[in-house]
């Protein structure tokens, strides 16, 4: 069964860091791109990065570019997100996704499928 897994949220501190870990099917890496998605308490969820699963290319939103760093690991069919310098505001639930097939990766819609998330919180 195609699944994703995410694994690595947590609490911690405003300043500190966390690496987040979305363990994927062999088949989920033969698609277009990954993500990492977040959804704080009362809000929408918004795309936090994106790769491209062929070239490696990444794509950040602007209130995580230059503090998170998204990268994969093919052999261990593994996505990362690495986070640094959190702060309360990126308290949310993380949620990876991808897409299967190839096309499109620029709307959230793109995505078919996703991973149950992991929670992060930031206290101050």
């Amino acid at each position: 069964q195609v699944q994703l897994v995410e694994s690595g949220g947590g609490s911690v501190q405003a300043g500190g860091s966390l690496r987040l870990s979305c363990a994927a099917s062999e088949y989920t890496y033969s698609g277009s791109c990954m993500g990492w998605f977040r959804q704080a308490p009362g809000k929408k969820r918004v795309r936090v990065a994106r790769i491209y699963v062929n070239s490696g290319n990444t794509y950040y939103a602007d209130s995580v570019q230059g503090r998170f760093t998204i990268s994969q690991d093919n052999a261990k069919n593994t996505l990362y997100l690495q986070m640094n310098n959190l702060k309360r505001e990126d308290t949310a639930m993380y949620y990876c996704a991808a897409r299967t097939t190839r096309g499109s990766c620029l709307q959230d819609s793109d995505m078919d499928l996703w991973g149950k998330g992991t929670l992060v919180t930031i206290s101050s």
